[in-house]
């Protein structure tokens, strides 16, 4: 049989043994190769996110595996896998839940120029003495009130203060007390008014419910429609969901009722913020830093608006989402508050929650 040599060595083979190594050795080394990924833990279960995840893996070449999971649920995951957790990512919808997270040394503070740069102070933690940023929020979807606007005045609740109003009385619809979107709202009440204040403002939502808090916020917005209550709390992005529906049973329901972007005269309204972190046993952190910096850019920012109906925080982003500019009217006054603030009151919350009887 008649001998070639393979280029760059001394090395003499049969000529059909040859052949075979140049064909198989490019497939050999490719699967010890394999594409690179990074597992996310999320509690963002909505299925236009789906076309961030793609378009990320689109421009990088990223794979994703992701675990859904509520934010309690993550963060006692985190806890259970300590530095043997596959995750790389953490998204949670929950300002608190990302102070609790950072407090209890679940993520790794990470030094990103394009995010400090994007990301507003007061919607990220602060630097750590590494001079890394354990966190970053990503949207906020501001707590807003929708009342029935045949049996109730704007005027009459342009106040989250004025929903302990004594004329209220048999008219709200509220969800769980110990709900994360409530916490949050209620953390930030105590550290507007104080404790004693606040808990008398509780015991006067318990007051005025129409029945026990029960649903998701949908359900509120729905409640005030039929009728059954006058007034509710819903975070905006469930008001804009039946804005834009093409449903004629959800474009009645919508008619019916008002929104009011509260305290536009003092603090501000309300945000609960979701964002991201990478997890302090990431195995990836450099592909896991790139997905964060995704989200902030103009296009993933564009998609939290007119995807899911949230409001973008990147700086210098403009969106066109017709129900979140019919409701604010353009433009709102936002709450600022540091957000160790709202989470460290929210044991204090919670045991006002109880005292009171806010199931």
């Amino acid at each position: 049989m008649r001998q070639i040599s393979l280029k760059n060595t001394g090395f003499q083979v049969p000529q059909v043994l040859g052949a075979l190594l140049l064909c198989t050795l490019p497939q050999v080394l490719f699967a010890q190769t394999p594409a690179p990924s990074i597992n996310i833990y999320s509690a963002r279960h909505y299925p236009t996110d789906e076309a961030l995840y793609s378009d990320f893996t689109k421009i990088t070449g990223i794979k994703i595996n992701r675990v859904d999971a509520d934010d309690a649920g993550i963060l006692t995951r985190l806890k259970a896998e300590g530095a043997a957790s596959p995750a790389d990512v953490i998204l949670l919808v929950d300002a608190s839940r990302l102070w609790r997270a950072e407090v209890d040394g679940l993520f790794l503070p990470i030094k990103s120029k394009l995010l400090e740069e994007a990301i507003p102070e007061n919607l990220r933690a602060k630097r750590s003495d590494n001079g890394g940023t354990a966190w970053f929020g990503l949207s906020t979807r501001a707590r807003v009130i929708v009342y029935d606007k045949v049996k109730v005045k704007k005027t009459d609740v342009d106040t989250y203060e004025k929903l302990a109003d004594p004329q209220l009385k048999g008219k709200l619809c509220i969800r769980s007390g110990s709900h994360p979107y409530n916490l949050s709202l209620f953390g930030a009440m105590m550290d507007h008014m104080g404790p004693q204040q606040t808990e008398a403002w509780l015991k006067g939502l318990v007051a005025n419910m129409a029945r026990n808090p029960a649903g998701g916020d949908t359900d509120q917005i729905k409640g005030v429609a039929s009728g059954e209550c006058a007034v509710a709390v819903t975070n905006t992005y469930y008001l804009a969901r039946l804005m834009r529906s093409s449903n004629p049973a959800d474009k009645a329901l919508v008619d019916k009722v008002g929104v009011v972007f509260p305290n536009q005269s003092s603090w501000g309204t309300h945000l609960n913020i979701a964002g991201g972190a990478v997890a302090k046993n990431s195995k990836n952190t450099v592909n896991a830093v790139k997905f964060l910096e995704y989200l902030a850019s103009t296009s993933a920012q564009n998609h939290f608006a007119n995807g899911n109906n949230e409001w973008p925080v990147a700086k210098g982003v403009s969106f066109d989402n017709p129900a979140l500019k019919a409701m604010s009217g353009g433009s709102f006054k936002s709450e600022v508050l540091p957000i160790s603030a709202v989470g460290m009151n929210q044991i204090k919350v919670q045991q006002m929650l109880d005292r009171v009887g806010f199931k």
